[in-house]
């Protein structure tokens, strides 16, 4: 049996050069692509068909749990193990209901990796234990669903467009980055406004910050 073939998605380059020596000192696993955005871990997934997807939650043009989707839609071979600085509810929630196969955090060692990697090979669920607690508490406590977040408001399409939107992009720029009309690429965030209830551009920003869509720092 061949080495575990990884594919390591984080927009932070100290991070993916962090993981990779990491990675490719541990026996049987190799880092096989490096992707600084989830738009280009879909694209590189679908080239090269890694085995293990670690997959960072926010980052730009496309967040981590869209691109999880959109990589389990095309091989639901490959695993995708969540590395994030969150904790927080709705992005476990958002992970596991988009496939994934494990959530670490940042904050873990280097041997917890490689464990969640080795499980998750062996077709094995590996949630670290406080996303264990959280995924616990949901259910057990029965946490209430009824505001909704961002993955259950929105479409992907319109998480995409808010995403990009919020990032500073013009309307023309974000329909030429999608292949879209202009025309479309307003009526989506006409919709988006009317589904959230918010009615200009710098609560638009505010929101998709404060559901973790993009961050300050972008």
């Amino acid at each position: 049996m061949g080495n575990v073939r990884i594919l390591i998605a984080d927009d932070h380059k100290i991070v993916r050069d962090g993981l990779r020596t990491l990675i490719d000192s541990e026996e049987g696993m190799e880092v096989v692509a490096e992707a600084e955005d989830g738009r280009s871990a879909v694209q590189l997934s679908e080239k090269l068909s890694p085995d293990v997807v670690i997959m960072d939650i926010a980052m730009p043009d496309m967040n981590g749990i869209d691109a999880t989707r959109q990589i389990l839609h095309s091989n639901n071979r490959t695993r995708v193990i969540a590395l994030s600085m969150y904790s927080d509810r709705r992005f476990v929630s958002g992970m596991l209901e988009a496939g994934a196969s494990g959530y670490l955090l940042k904050d873990c060692a280097f041997e917890e990796l490689v464990r969640a990697i080795r499980s998750v090979m062996a077709d094995q669920t590996y949630l670290s234990p406080t996303i264990a607690g959280i995924v616990v508490s949901r259910y057990v406590g029965r946490e209430s669903q009824a505001d909704g977040t961002v993955f259950t408001n929105l479409t992907q399409r319109e998480r995409e467009v808010l995403q990009i939107l919020a990032e500073g992009m013009s309307t023309k720029e974000i329909a030429y980055h999608l292949g879209v009309s202009v025309k479309t690429v307003e009526t989506h965030r006409r919709n988006i406004m009317e589904k959230l209830n918010i009615h200009s551009i710098s609560e638009l920003v505010k929101y998709a910050i404060r559901e973790g869509l993009t961050s300050l720092e972008k």
